[in-house]
């Protein structure tokens, strides 16, 4: 009983800290997900039910409202059938270096995300990501690859406030 109180009260810990990173150097530092590699951000406020079972490998950023799946409860509905007995189930979760995972994304059991890869906001990760490549959409499919994305962003310019509406505004109005 005790192991659990202190797993409960470090996710409620992880949950109070405002800052994200300072929320990810608690959650290095207390061991929080199976394993971390250098450079990890996890912005999300919530750690997920079983984060034993998750490793983040090198440069894994993760944002806001992500959604890490490990376990399946519908062992409770098909036991209550009178159809004999159903085990709980649950799988691993793997990210590989250099990938960052958009907010509200939801990633499900028993999938590995490559290196080099994106997945964009919203998209729900139902089987493993190939290496060098952007996926999207329910249930997540590619889209486009990493090393083009990098090669595309190297031209960006940074524009302050003012600009970034002047920007958008210009672009309304067309």
């Amino acid at each position: 009983m005790k192991q659990y109180t202190k797993k409960q009260f470090k996710r409620l810990r992880v949950a109070l800290i405002f800052d994200s990173k300072r929320r990810t150097k608690y959650i290095v530092k207390h061991n929080i997900f199976e394993s971390v590699g250098d450079n990890f951000f996890f912005q999300p406020r919530i750690i997920p039910s079983d984060p034993k079972l998750i490793r983040f490998h090198n440069n894994v950023s993760v944002a806001s409202g992500v959604t890490f799946i490990n376990h399946d409860l519908v062992h409770n509905v098909l036991n209550n059938l009178g159809e004999g007995e159903f085990a709980y189930t649950a799988g691993c979760i793997e990210i590989m270096d250099n990938v960052f995972i958009g907010s509200n994304a939801t990633i499900l059991p028993n999938v590995k995300i490559g290196p080099n890869v994106i997945v964009a906001a919203g998209a729900v990760v139902t089987k493993d990501v190939p290496e060098n490549s952007i996926v999207a959409g329910v249930p997540a499919k590619v889209i486009g690859k990493f090393d083009e994305y990098v090669e595309k962003r190297k031209d960006n310019v940074t524009y302050n406030n003012q600009q970034l509406w002047d920007l958008f505004y210009e672009e309304k109005n067309r």
